[in-house]
């Protein structure tokens, strides 16, 4: 089946109403995001705590009427996603009256030094409760994919969330979140673009997807530093901060630029990648931001045909290593082909596959994490 379009999308939420017919969805909530993978129709919509519960108890009709509305779709599945109004970044970030810069209203960052607002001189965004960082001691284990699906589960879980991704050198999060086109800018602030629940900036959308990043340590930095100080990033609980991987000048950049409430560090299970894992844990520590702990990445291979499990890389050496340098252990997340098929296709695993071993274990993460984190937001609201 092809992808439907969203007008169609959008008059199946005006048709399915409540009870009483007071409301309909379209009233309740506003579409986010759609796709379709293997005839599923998968669909998230924006939507606040209050009228969450009246939405809740509708989503078993919209579903069958999705269904019925796409020609060719075998079943339809709807989630809830938190709403932060559009207007919030701008005035958030600039109080003058938000309108798109002349010339269309699109335009990059400058990239050779100049500014497009403000720096970052504050300890954090404007409006962002915490920031916390993903990082790996190297390549290749699955850094990216843990920090988007990590956000989005966040965003599951009630929280405002952001996604910054600082990895310069290689950005995949505007494939990852299946967002294309430069963002908006506003009063000389960039608008990251909101999908899937949650907002989301990448120096990705503002080149070239094939164009190569051959920069130096200062470029890197500033980058870094403006898409935290240029970036209406508005009201957000949490910034999730997807790292380059390694040991070196965006890590020091991030931890001079911002206050980071803790650090997750990701890692396979064999013992060439938790050597680095080390060096990553005792940087963060040094550097005297909290390590809020280990994710075994690629933990197990789980066969899709007979379901038998195999341990590729090892396994429990991410546990082990965690217990031996006195910081949690987060979980175990499986090798499995859908993650990459989701990432590929533009939507996080916990959205496409939310019941598959992948999508349950990131949502656990994010379950742990966002407990964490609400500890947090409280110890520093109340200024404790």
């Amino acid at each position: 089946m092809t992808s439907p379009d969203r007008a169609t999308l959008e008059t199946v939420l005006r048709q399915v109403r409540t009870d009483d017919h007071a409301a309909s969805v379209a009233e309740l909530g506003s579409l986010d995001a759609f796709m379709v993978r293997d005839g599923v129709l998968h669909v998230a919509l924006a939507t606040d705590r209050a009228r969450a519960e009246r939405l809740q108890p509708l989503l078993p009709a919209l579903e069958r009427a999705l269904v019925a509305a796409v020609p060719g779709s075998t079943g339809a599945s709807v989630i809830l996603t938190a709403h932060r109004p559009a207007s919030t970044a701008a005035s958030t970030a600039a109080p003058a009256a938000a309108a798109p810069a002349a010339g269309g209203g699109h335009r990059p960052l400058n990239l050779g030094g100049g500014k497009v607002g403000k720096a970052a001189t504050g300890p954090q965004p404007a409006g962002v409760g915490v920031v916390i960082a993903v990082a790996s001691g190297k390549g290749g284990v699955g850094k990216s994919t843990t920090a988007v699906n990590l956000a989005v589960g966040l965003g599951l879980e009630g929280l405002k969330v952001g996604l910054m991704d600082a990895d310069v050198h290689g950005p995949s999060l505007p494939r990852m979140m299946g967002v294309s086109g430069q963002p908006e800018v506003r009063d000389g602030r960039l608008i990251p673009p909101h999908k899937w629940g949650i907002s989301a900036m990448s120096i990705g959308m503002l080149v070239e997807e094939d164009k190569a990043m051959i920069w130096r340590g200062p470029m890197v930095m500033g980058a870094i530093g403006q898409l935290l100080g240029d970036v209406a990033w508005g009201a957000l609980d949490v910034l999730v901060v997807d790292m380059p991987p390694g040991t070196g000048d965006a890590q020091l950049t991030l931890a001079q630029k911002t206050a980071l409430a803790g650090a997750i560090i990701v890692s396979t299970p064999q013992d060439i990648a938790l050597l680095d894992a080390r060096r990553g844990v005792t940087m963060f520590e040094k550097m005297n931001v909290p390590v809020l702990g280990v994710v075994e990445n690629m933990s197990y291979f789980c066969c899709p045909n007979c379901n038998h499990r195999t341990e590729l890389f090892g396994h429990g050496g991410a546990r082990a290593e965690a217990e031996k340098m006195g910081v949690p252990f987060l979980g175990e997340i499986p090798l499995l082909a859908d993650i990459r098929a989701s990432a590929d296709e533009g939507a996080p695993i916990v959205i496409a596959a939310p019941d598959s071993p992948a999508g349950q274990a990131y949502r656990a993460l994010a379950h742990t994490v966002g407990a964490t984190l609400r500890r947090v937001l409280e110890k520093k609201q109340s200024g404790s």
